[in-house]
């Protein structure tokens, strides 16, 4: 198939990748979920050599990230597992780190909850959980932009929002993790970054 496109991945794709590089080793094995079109697996394989990333989605996606995968030919970046979040246990061993973009704000609360939970559970002691997204702050818009998305969100799937940082951070202690850093990234989003309990 032709690889899918999308712009969202190619104007996140540097700044995310600087805050990885502070925080992932060679030798470090990353899971990605929700991986999509399969455009930052590829983007961040490339330039992390010694990172293992194993991308995950629902089967649908999966021939898009093929065709990615297919075409860079990356031999540390692995094919696509069947992940629901929901679904447990999750089919992946004890990981290093746990990497996600725009997801949390797709997935109904309940759902995001069993997603960070999930997270917890396959971490290794000290591994890192990095969230990208746009989220609120004391139940309010980061700005009028976000606002108009969220509205666009609600329209869409009323079981879609931009999440309170403040709920998915009570989340995560709940799952044994604690927060390290809160980065700004272009466009109103963050990348947040858990680690859990070594």
């Amino acid at each position: 198939m032709q690889k899918p496109f999308s712009q969202a991945c190619e104007n996140n794709k540097l700044p995310i990748l600087e805050v990885l590089g502070c925080h992932l080793a060679n030798g470090d094995r990353v899971l990605e979920i929700g991986s999509g079109t399969g455009q930052h697996a590829v983007f961040f394989g490339e330039r992390l050599p010694g990172v293992t990333w194993q991308t995950s989605d629902l089967p649908n996606n999966h021939p898009a990230i093929h065709a990615w995968l297919d075409d860079a030919k990356l031999p540390n970046v692995l094919p696509p597992i069947a992940l629901d979040v929901t679904a447990w246990p999750w089919p992946v061993a004890e990981t290093s780190a746990v990497f996600s973009a725009n997801t949390a704000h797709i997935m109904a609360w309940p759902v995001v909850q069993d997603f960070v939970r999930g997270v917890g559970e396959v971490l290794e002691p000290g591994g890192l959980f990095l969230l990208y997204g746009p989220f609120n702050y004391d139940g309010t818009y980061t700005s009028k932009s976000n606002e108009s998305f969220d509205g666009w969100l609600a329209a869409r799937d009323p079981g879609s929002a931009i999440r309170d940082f403040e709920a998915v951070d009570k989340a995560a202690r709940r799952a044994g993790l604690s927060l390290v850093e809160d980065n700004p990234m272009p466009a109103n989003n963050r990348l947040l970054v858990w680690r859990r309990a070594p």
